[in-house]
């Protein structure tokens, strides 16, 4: 990792004097020798200056960078809409709360195959890439996988030259940033945009009014239109998405709010009324300020709903906007389908669906049928979970205060759905109640989102086969009986660009070398070709040389960020998603906990025929997550009783990854070796980790959940250490449990005793380990049966320790781990998506 530059500038300080007296300041927009790209960043360090003179340090190296990389961007990009323009495809509309970008410097180089360029220009200031590379910040667009999957999708549509946009808010702070104290987790404000970020380009020209609340006013005619409330304007922020070695470069869109100089009230101001001068514009700022704000009050709900319908509406309009451009009036509105394709990642953006009916019925004049023609043609609408406190509901008061248009055309959806199943469907009348767009529950009133986005779709899919299978004869089964069609799968994938080519450079050079070809960076499906390499001796030695450069890499960070020294010759098993009860750390750490008090128990002679292992965990817990709050700061207290112990510290590492996000994972992956799955199986929706983890020659112990399942299948079976439950078994082992049949496992027993008996500090771990007792009961009986699944979890632990000592054996699967994943490219995600579900083709900038 870098070296961080002392504040006088250190040895790592270049003067600015001393860079032009040797490098011209010169415009290359398009440079491609270094000698060209060198002049084209001291041209950005002088002439796009963001800091005072006479400094160029590694922070003003790195924005001068990505801006001299951004010229070529924007060119690309250019001619990219330019041609879209001419040729007038079919395009898609990804919309997104999440984007999670990770770092853009690497990746944009990388994709434009212009790294040798830019690492040789930089040697000429003194500078090495990578330590530029280091001073970005991530993009704090996200949170996890759902964040990542469309990142990862945005890569693939550039890289296949699908005409395309993504969708999404410019969050000033996104979700937290993570830091690790005795106490556990604290939360602070994320500063990605504290100085400015160089990639994304301001539209002042795109800019679109937002209502808020207000009344529906009646025309004499019949006609409705929302009026009144507040208005805030959603200004456009492009950021450029380089397909791999292709011209075609796409736009990820974020929206910001502002309110207007007309918002400001001046003379309330020099009235001394600051605050109420100045209300609509502090309103504006909140909507973009925070992912995810807490919703436990009512304005934190009306908040969230606020960010839901201000992406939607914003989008919308530009979508409309674009479509009405080409075009000249009275439009043929029918025509919209075929040019447009909207994709809902989650039931976040729902509200596009009674915005462009809205929009189509309000404004444009249309009829409620060819509205409702248009809106279910358009749209389609992907699932991410069976989780019931996942799938949103939403207050009707709440809607009403907020959106009264909307609310009188959902209402009205429903009722022409209401009375589809009552004349035609006599069967499904006693579904009704639960397949039902509005929940008119007296005490809780809500609008199920899920059930608006299935009735209104013209596609539903699940994110991997499994999931898929559940969402079809569970969750939607009903719906699936009305339209059998309307439902797919469409298991998720990963950019190999990023996953792999980019951040594992050595694993990459040994698989180009040995398929003696790049080609398999756009087609995944090659690395089948490694198979028959599996036993070669040569290639274990090189694999293991990689593995070993990515695993001291890895021992660096963790060194830096948590003071830890590792030991890269010991077992490197990784746990790292978001903090959830169904992701189940705990049952990860219980199995950790156990293992410490078996080695505390042997002789040192036994020690010595252990597995040595490094544990490391990371991930974010939600502030109001109390039991995940509880599980990262049980981590943490395990980790500084098992490092601090000379008797077990050789044998037994445990490190809680702080802040884990893109730019860490790019790390943590290529250096593991074990990787953990471990999720109450039909509970993950398909896991996109788990296909990362794989393709670096990773292996997995895991449950039949998500993705899991396909991957197994893929690899195969012998290459992956299987545990747990299957989703078939979990309702039958629930209902044993709630009548008493449960017989805990000895081993499961000890571990929480060792964990009361106070050895890892004085804090009270009773409501954690309460969860995992009882029968039944709120935040009791193991409903994610960590009990159930614990004996099995540490019998295939046991086979982890056994495999790891055949260094041969485990290479193998490890080379057979890489060789099968090829189905999980994002570019096959992305290529079924285009063909099955938006109809849209190849648009190939010439």
């Amino acid at each position: 990792m870098a070296a961080k530059v002392e504040a006088n500038g250190g040895s790592d300080k270049v003067g600015v004097s001393a860079v032009s007296d040797k490098i011209p300041a010169v415009a290359h927009p398009l440079a491609e020798k270094p000698d060209e790209v060198a002049s084209n960043i001291s041209y950005h360090a002088q002439f796009s200056p963001h800091f005072s003179p006479f400094k160029f340090e590694l922070e003003q190296a790195y924005y001068a960078t990505a801006e001299s990389v951004r010229d070529r961007l924007i060119r690309q990009w250019n001619e990219t809409y330019a041609h879209f323009h001419k040729v007038d495809p079919k395009q898609t509309y990804y919309l997104s709360m999440e984007f999670l970008q990770g770092r853009a410097l690497t990746n944009a180089i990388g994709n434009l195959n212009i790294q040798d360029a830019y690492a040789n220009a930089l040697r000429k200031f003194g500078l090495e890439l990578e330590e530029i590379t280091e001073q970005e910040k991530d993009a704090a667009l996200g949170n996890g996988g759902l964040g990542r999957l469309a990142s990862c999708f945005l890569d693939s549509m550039a890289t296949l030259n699908l005409p395309a946009w993504g969708y999404g808010l410019r969050y000033r702070y996104g979700l937290f940033k993570q830091r690790i104290t005795r106490e556990g987790q604290e939360e602070v404000a994320e500063d990605w945009l504290e100085k400015f970020s160089p990639w994304e380009v301001v539209r002042h020209d795109i800019l679109y009014p937002i209502r808020f609340f207000g009344h529906v006013e009646v025309n004499p005619n019949g006609s409705r239109k929302w009026v009144g409330g507040e208005v805030v304007r959603a200004l456009a922020y492009d950021v450029p998405i380089p397909g791999y070695q292709t011209k075609n470069t796409i736009s990820l869109r974020l929206w910001e709010a502002k309110a207007s100089a007309e918002d400001f009230n001046l003379f309330s101001f020099n009235d001394g009324q600051h605050d109420a001068a100045s209300v609509l514009h502090s309103r504006a700022q909140q909507i973009c300020a925070v992912l995810y704000p807490g919703d436990t009050t009512e304005g934190g709900k009306l908040l969230r709903l606020k960010q839901q319908f201000f992406l939607c509406s914003a989008s919308l309009q530009d979508i409309v906007s674009r479509f009405k451009e080409r075009r000249q009036g009275p439009w043929n509105w029918s025509e919209f389908p075929t040019k447009v394709a909207v994709q809902l990642n989650d039931t976040h953006p729902t509200l596009v669906i009674p915005e462009l009916m809205r929009l189509l019925l309000d404004n444009e004049g249309l009829g409620w049928e060819e509205a409702w023609d248009v809106t279910s043609r358009t749209v389609a609408y992907t699932n991410h979970t069976v989780l019931p406190e996942a799938l949103e509901k939403w207050s009707q008061p709440v809607m009403w205060k907020l959106l009264p248009r909307h609310m009188e055309i959902i209402q009205e959806i429903d009722k022409r759905f209401t009375a589809m199943i009552n004349t035609t469907r006599l069967d499904l009348e006693s579904e009704l109640s639960t397949m039902c767009i509005l929940d008119d529950n007296p005490q809780k009133p809500v609008v199920r989102m899920a059930n608006l986005c299935v009735v209104s779709s013209h596609a539903v899919n699940g994110v991997a086969q499994l999931h898929s299978d559940i969402l079809k004869s569970e969750l939607f089964a009903n719906y699936v009986s009305i339209w059998p069609t309307k439902f797919q799968n469409k298991t998720n994938g990963i950019t190999p660009r990023r996953w792999i080519q980019f951040c594992n450079p050595e694993l990459s050079g040994i698989i180009t070398k040995w398929l003696k070809t790049d080609k398999w960076v756009t087609n995944l499906d090659l690395l089948t070709g490694l198979r028959q390499f599996a036993d070669n001796e040569d290639l274990h030695e090189e694999w293991l040389s990689a593995k070993m450069a990515s695993k001291r890499r890895l021992a660096r960070y963790v060194l830096q960020v948590t003071g830890e020294t590792i030991d890269p010759d010991s077992l490197f098993d990784i746990q790292v998603k978001r903090i959830h009860e169904y992701k189940r750390q705990l049952l990860n750490i219980l199995g950790v906990i156990y293992r410490y008090k078996k080695l505390k128990e042997m002789s040192p002679e036994e020690r010595k025929k252990s597995t040595p292992r490094t544990v490391m965990i990371g991930g974010k817990a939600f502030a109001t997550y109390t039991n995940a709050i509880r599980t990262v700061r049980l981590v943490n207290d395990v980790g500084a009783v098992v490092n601090s112990d000379p008797e077990v510290n050789s044998f037994l590492k445990v490190v809680f990854v702080p802040n884990y996000n893109v730019s860490v994972a790019e790390v943590l992956i290529p250096g593991s070796e074990l990787s953990q799955h471990i999720s109450t199986a039909g509970m993950e929706a398909s896991g996109t980790s788990n296909m990362k983890f794989a393709l670096n020659g990773c292996l997995i112990i895991g449950t039949l959940d998500g993705a899991n399942v396909e991957i197994r299948e893929e690899i195969g079976e012998e290459n992956f250490f299987l545990f747990g439950a299957t989703a078939e078994e979990v309702p039958r082992l629930r209902k044993e449990r709630e009548n008493g049949l449960f017989k805990p496992d000895p081993r499961f027993e000890e571990a929480k005793k060792f964990i009361r008996s106070g050895v890892f500090g004085s804090y009270d771990y009773s409501p954690l380990l309460e969860s995992l007792e009882g029968n039944s009961g709120y935040g009791r009986g193991d409903y994610f049966l960590v009990g159930h699944d614990f004996p099995s979890y540490m019998d295939a632990q046991a086979k982890v320790d056994e495999v790891y000592r055949d260094r041969k054996k485990w290479l193998k699967m490890s080379i057979l781990s890489t060789a099968g994943s090829g189905k999980f490219s994002s570019d096959r995600t992305i290529a079924q998506y285009a063909k099955e579900i938006w109809n849209i083709e190849e648009c190939r900038v010439p």
